[in-house]
């Protein structure tokens, strides 16, 4: 293998090595906070990346193939409602917030949700 091929390896898999560190840093303010990781959003090339050990810290949030990398965390908010936060995946913090009452049809959090992850799409977009 070229010193060039053996850098970019390298590279990868530092890049992945940063990611996951960033993941975990994540995860751990979010529960400190009383958040629950609920959703995992990753690129293909960041999904390809993990390894078992690295996917032990989703735990059992679902693994969703988008074209960002974003985490999804839910808590309970006041009067019964509940709360869900959209953070993206980087170093400069970007997150959507929104709180859905008590009786709210999942299908309208759903699309609530989805108009949350097209907001964030747009913000990747632009930076």
């Amino acid at each position: 293998m070229s010193g060039f091929c053996i850098a970019l390896a390298d590279a990868r898999a530092s890049d992945t090595w940063l990611m996951l560190a960033l993941v975990a840093e994540i995860i751990d303010t979010y529960q400190r906070h009383g958040w629950e990781l609920r959703r995992v959003l990753l690129r293909p090339e960041a999904r390809a990346a993990l390894n078992e050990s690295s996917q032990r810290l989703f735990k059992d949030a679902l693994l969703v193939d988008s074209d960002f990398d974003a985490l999804w965390f839910s808590r309970p908010s006041h009067a019964g409602r509940e709360a869900w936060e959209l953070r993206q995946v980087a170093t400069q913090p970007y997150a959507l917030f929104e709180a859905f009452e008590a009786d709210e049809d999942e299908e309208l959090r759903e699309d609530a949700r989805r108009e949350m992850e097209n907001r964030m799409r747009d913000q990747v977009r632009q930076t």
